[in-house]
């Protein structure tokens, strides 16, 4: 039977035009597993949890993650019936090509790249964050000796020594991913139950449900005027962040055995059961945010971890014991999540080069005698630290604003990418030839829903997060700006002069690799 499997899986490949070079080692669960990992309601809801605090306060987590979580899941609903009729590595950018020609594919291989990079970026430096903290809470210390006590520099440090960790275990071998991702799946689950339990349980005091689903706050510094129209969606960043990378089943597709049904499944379950975890887990967190004064405190003597941090939270309601525990918890967890995140990234960097489409493709394309694109993986943990590299300059607020920067381009740079098939694949109707999973009929209205939900969210989190980002402002200080469209922007304008003055000659889209 695993013969037959594997065989139509390659005879499946073939047909799309490539020969089998990858591994296929990974079952359906892997499959599943990756993009469960990436989107890692360990990493996204604790180190983005002050963006929804501060833009919106409870009702933004409350109201506004159920919200958004489902137009992400019919955003995964569209893709799975794409990934079913095109299980390929190249996933989303090979779809765009398929359906709109090269000139789609190559701004979708781009934007999914741009965004890729930028998840690997932001997950590990969230990580380094709270791994920081963890270490500084065993030491009275290391917060003033390490590094001359400078946090950032201190953050930065951990970031790199993440990064090189996880490029280690990505360069072994392929079937140990898929082992690390299989456990990372029951570390998300147990892990998470058990801070939720922490929190329900352990704390003094506790907030109410009425307080959970009806409490605004606005530490955004934009008026009050500006609330549900700027402040509020600025908030959904969250949630629209911890459910994204999903489109890792589709780019793990050509590793992954019965590939047309587990990669559509990967996609849409990873995202239905993170939607329903994290909301646990956030209410959790609110349930036992009853020291709103501290959380919200701009005094590093009263709240140390900056304003609205989550790490706030556990620090004012639970004992020293089991504080060390979340945070050993969760960042496990997006160390997980970074392993993750670089494996999608450095395949899709392998499927884009191999049909020619980036600078040292010839090199990138390669893989080791284990099948696996090593200079893909250290191409892209490298891009991944430089972009990080304007965290080492503080902002106002003494948080890098660059995190958030770095977040918006992945969000933006990804859903972007996740556009343009979509929306192809709504424009081509009854002549697309779906896969064994498909939508069929509904969808003429999940496609609709979908690509308008991408456009409005990747307009809001371009704009400024602070009113000392805004240029023009009497406060406005360029560390204060969310660089988001000025790198996204910049890239754009970039491969747009690329693609008229050289790409458009030479690039056909992908490649076949195998004769007909």
């Amino acid at each position: 039977m695993t013969d037959k499997i594997l065989s139509d899986d390659e005879r499946r490949l073939a047909e799309l035009g490539y020969k089998q070079e990858l591994n296929r080692s990974w079952s359906s669960f892997s499959n599943f597993a990756i993009s469960f990992s990436i989107i890692s309601i360990l990493a996204g809801c604790f180190t983005t949890f002050a963006q929804a605090w501060n833009n919106g306060g409870p009702v933004a987590i409350s109201l506004g993650w159920p919200l958004i979580s489902a137009f992400i899941l019919i955003i995964g609903f569209c893709m799975a019936e794409l990934a079913s009729a095109y299980p390929t590595s190249g996933g989303i950018y090979w779809w765009a090509s398929r359906l709109g020609g090269p000139r789609a594919g190559y701004y979708t291989g781009w934007l999914n790249l741009i965004g890729l990079l930028a998840v690997v970026a932001s997950v590990a430096y969230g990580a380094a964050t709270f791994l920081n903290i963890f270490i500084d809470s065993f030491s009275d210390t290391y917060a003033n000796s390490f590094l001359g006590g400078e946090y950032l520099l201190q953050q930065f440090f951990w970031f790199l020594v993440i990064m090189v960790l996880v490029t280690l275990v990505n360069i072994f071998s392929g079937h140990l991913l898929a082992v690390i991702n299989n456990v990372s799946v029951w570390w998300h689950v147990f892990g998470s139950a058990l801070v939720v339990l922490i929190c329900v349980f352990t704390p003094s005091s506790h907030q109410s449900l009425s307080w959970i689903f009806s409490t605004r706050i606005n530490n955004s510094g934009f008026g009050d005027g500006s609330y549900w129209f700027y402040v509020l969606p600025l908030g959904f960043l969250l949630t629209q962040y911890t459910i994204t990378g999903f489109d890792a089943s589709a780019h793990l597709a050509e590793e992954t055995r019965g590939a047309h049904l587990a990669a559509a499944k990967g996609i849409w379950k990873s995202i239905f059961y993170s939607a329903i975890g994290g909301y646990i887990l956030l209410l959790s967190f609110l349930w036992a945010a009853y020291k709103v004064d501290a959380i919200n405190s701009l005094d590093p003597k009263v709240n140390p971890y900056g304003q609205g941090s989550v790490i706030q939270i556990f620090a004012t309601a639970l004992s020293p014991a089991l504080f060390k525990l979340v945070m050993f918890i969760t960042t496990s967890g997006q160390i997980f999540c970074t392993t993750a995140c670089l494996t999608s990234s450095s395949r899709m960097m392998f499927a884009f080069s191999r049909d020619g489409a980036v600078p040292g493709h010839r090199r990138l394309a390669k893989v080791n005698q284990h099948r696996v694109p090593v200079n893909g993986v250290l191409a892209s943990a490298i891009i991944g630290v430089v972009i990080t590299l304007p965290a080492l300059w503080k902002s106002p607020t003494g948080a890098p604003t660059a995190f958030y920067a770095v977040v918006s381009v992945a969000v933006i740079g990804l859903y972007l990418a996740f556009l343009i098939p979509i929306w192809l694949r709504w424009t081509h109707g009854d002549k697309f030839q779906p896969g064994e999973w498909t939508l069929g009929k509904k969808y003429k209205w999940m496609n609709l829903l979908a690509s308008a939900e991408i456009v409005i969210i990747s307009i809001y989190f371009i704009l400024p997060f602070t009113p000392a980002g805004t240029p023009g402002n009497k406060d406005f200080t360029w560390t204060a700006v969310n660089y988001a469209p000025l790198l996204t922007g910049g890239t754009l304008v970039f491969l747009a002069v690329w693609w008229q003055v050289s790409v458009r000659h030479w690039f056909a889209g992908p490649k076949r690799t195998v004769d007909k």
